[in-house]
């Protein structure tokens, strides 16, 4: 299966670094906003592919404009949301990546599915400052769950540091921070079943 990573369009969090990571629910920028449409001219998304996004505002955001009028099934998974990366003992999620509520998400944003059957702590911690051997079997989990999903193309639209620990377990090498996507960037990569 190949999946294919994107990283959200800029958001408000980045414009004003460090104080702006302080942002609580940041939206796209105007900029982040045209780099999303810009990649729904790269990727033709049809009914028969699955977009998977982060339960966070400009992921949501991000995967609408990607998705366009497709029809395509549309889940919102904890499992994608923000991680930090590389980990830090001690580190607490910042404002700035905190997860949306699911009433909130299914107000705001009712194109899409929430994944069931994960507990309540997932959606809201999520995987950010989780340990690294517990964020490897979640992966496991959640890598497991998209192939069971069948789907003819497999979008999700996550984070930097989501996307480089899932891109670490997928290939069995270490990366680092230079392995970043930029904003509205995105890669291909290939789960062996």
């Amino acid at each position: 299966m190949e999946i294919t990573f994107i990283r959200h369009g800029q958001g408000e969090h980045t414009l004003s670094l460090p104080e702006s990571l302080q942002l609580e629910d940041p939206s796209l920028t105007e900029e982040g906003e045209e780099q999303a449409r810009s990649l729904s001219t790269v990727f033709t998304v049809t009914k028969d592919d699955l977009v998977v996004a982060s339960p966070v505002r400009r992921t949501l955001q991000t995967a609408t404009l990607v998705a366009g009028d497709s029809g395509c099934r549309r889940v919102v998974h904890p499992l994608v949301s923000p991680r930090m990366f590389p980990q830090k003992p001690g580190a607490v999620t910042l404002p700035c990546d905190r997860m949306l509520d699911r009433e909130v998400i299914g107000k705001e944003f009712p194109d899409f599915e929430m994944k069931s059957g994960m507990d309540h702590d997932m959606w809201t911690a999520g995987i950010n400052v989780m340990p690294v051997d517990e964020f490897e079997r979640w992966s496991d989990v959640f890598l497991k769950w998209l192939e069971e999903q069948e789907a003819q193309r497999v979008y999700v639209v996550s984070h930097d540091g989501t996307i480089t620990a899932y891109r670490e377990r997928l290939r069995g090498e270490t990366l680092s921070r230079a392995d970043f996507l930029k904003d509205g960037g995105w890669i291909k990569e290939r789960l062996e079943g």
